[in-house]
């Protein structure tokens, strides 16, 4: 009896229009296995129309939900789960979040197998299957479309208004001629002198960052060290067409707490309570902040609402004019991002003085980029890239016998490591979730 592998359509935002699996990546599994059978839920907003799904192969339905294996992107709604099925998707859990453990205990009490791509790894730990360079290529578009926002209300005419925000356009290409275009602008006509210099701050070196940097590398950048940004307004006779680049990695971010203890990065990421932030003295020095890096509540906050309480009081017209957060941690590693932002409305201004945003690009404060679907932004792009990475997993996980025990189950190492329920039980990995719930 063939296994049937169903593909949700996403609804937990208007603006979701990516999918797990491509008409090109479907077609290509059918052809290899005699075994599988898609069902696809119909959606007039998915990238890819209903009409590409048939031609591939799949049969479009109203629901999915009695297929044998159900891929998804984000969250699933707790009345569409079903007794012993299979679910692939972004949990997000594995941190506890409260948001999300309803779902979680709903998916315990029916007995679901639960895969959440996040945790399907290699043996050294690096994550298979993400999203994550495009959500740095989104994120480095809306907060360079952001800056040119809130530097026009600030009365400072600059070409980042010629960007727009990442999903108005037809294809990454476009996009990224558009920011070519912008970038030769700069080099022939310079920045405003407000803007000078004009650093971007970049924390993390994953795929997020790299994703970050593919965009702004389109324009004229010089990259320094955190060292050099200091002294940086220091220099005499700057360039007035020249942008600078800093990346910042884990001992530039934190200090140990005793004098006589060196950084060292095995022991920040095991115990991370021994150290305290050293990030601080670099934000008067940035013009924008893309946060691309992992976070969890262990850690010390790059940016806490007290310090930029300070900031705004030291500085009265402070340089930091953007947050790109695209780590997207509602009071987290920002602590002013007190939320994951919409497609539709993206964007906010964080007052530091009554610790309130506003949304929109107006108001007192610094303007935070922090879309929480970023890659939807590139929805053709990232679901083929997605879909790519995906590819020689989906039929094991369809075939496999999910009524043997964690030890026995023939599932693919790396898919193992992703598995966070079978049959209802959390799996040694993910024990320790059981004090959230």
């Amino acid at each position: 009896m063939k296994k049937i592998i169903g593909i949700r359509h996403e609804d937990k935002y208007l603006l979701e229009r990516r999918c797990p699996l491509t008409p090109t990546l479907i077609k290509k599994l059918l052809a290899q296995s005699v075994d599988i059978e898609f069902v696809v839920e119909k959606s007039e907003k998915r990238i890819f129309k209903d009409e590409e799904f048939i031609q591939a192969g799949a049969l479009v339905v109203d629901s999915a939900r009695q297929s044998d294996v159900i891929f998804g992107v984000k969250e699933i709604p707790l009345e569409y789960f079903e007794k012993g099925k299979t679910y692939v998707f972004f949990s997000h859990v594995i941190k506890g979040q409260p948001y999300n453990m309803p779902m979680l205990k709903k998916m315990m009490e029916l007995e679901c197998n639960l895969i959440d791509y996040e945790k399907v790894e290699d043996e050294m730990g690096r994550r298979l299957i993400f999203f994550g360079r495009y959500a740095g290529l989104a994120g480095m578009i809306n907060s360079l479309w952001s800056l040119g926002l809130r530097l026009k209300e600030f009365g400072i005419r600059t070409p980042f208004e010629k960007i727009n925000q990442a999903y108005t356009y037809n294809s990454l290409e476009e996009i990224k001629h558009v920011i070519s275009e912008v970038g030769f602008d700069i080099v022939k006509h310079g920045l405003p002198k407000e803007l000078q210099p004009m650093v971007v701050g970049f924390t993390g070196y994953g795929n997020v960052a790299l994703g970050a940097h593919e965009i702004y590398n389109l324009l004229p950048v010089k990259e320094i060290s955190p060292n050099d940004l200091l002294s940086l307004n220091q220099l005499k006779s700057l360039p007035n067409n020249v942008l600078y680049k800093v990346v910042f990695k884990e001992h530039h971010l934190v200090n140990p707490i005793s004098e006589f203890i060196t950084f060292d990065l095995h022991d920040y990421y095991t115990h991370p309570e021994n150290y305290v932030n050293a990030f601080e003295k670099y934000v008067p020095h940035l013009t924008v902040l893309m946060n691309c890096m992992y976070w969890d509540a262990r850690y010390p906050r790059l940016l806490t609402k007290e310090f930029l309480k300070k900031h705004f009081e030291d500085y009265k017209k402070p340089k930091l004019t953007v947050i790109g957060d695209v780590t997207c941690d509602p009071n987290g590693s920002i602590e002013a991002t007190h939320k994951g932002t919409a497609i539709d409305d993206p964007i906010f201004v964080y007052n530091p003085f009554t610790q309130k945003p506003k949304m929109g690009h107006k108001g007192e404060g610094i303007l935070i980029m922090a879309v929480d679907i970023l890659p939807s932004e590139l929805p053709r792009e990232s679901s083929i890239g997605f879909s790519a990475a995906l590819e020689k997993f989906v039929i094991p996980i369809a075939l496999a016998k999910y009524n043997k025990s964690y030890f026995e189950i023939d599932l693919p190492p790396a898919i193992k490591r992703g598995l966070i329920l079978l049959n209802g039980k959390l799996t040694p990995n993910f024990q320790y979730i059981e004090r959230y719930l």
